[in-house]
């Protein structure tokens, strides 16, 4: 979206709109496979972890050892989430 520089540039802005329809297709696929409270936990921290890493190598945003801390807590938390009996 930053990109898109507030919805004034069209391409970005396509972009923009076919990764959320991507995402949200995707949140309905884990639905099939998980309880909602778990899907969804998961798909905002895949989502918090990327952005962080995105945010890294497109805008050069500085990455630290206590953020990269954070993603892997993240990543630890979406790893039980998902292994832990229904």
């Amino acid at each position: 979206m930053k990109l898109s520089n507030g919805y004034t540039r069209p391409g970005w802005t396509a972009v923009s709109l076919i990764a959320l329809g991507a995402f949200v297709w995707l949140l309905g696929r884990a639905l099939t496979a998980l309880p909602v409270g778990v899907a969804y936990a998961v798909w905002t921290g895949i989502g918090a972890a990327g952005t962080v890493l995105i945010g890294s190598m497109l805008f050069g945003e500085s990455l630290t050892p206590l953020k990269l801390g954070g993603v892997g807590l993240i990543v630890g938390g979406i790893v039980l989430l998902r292994s832990a009996p229904a």
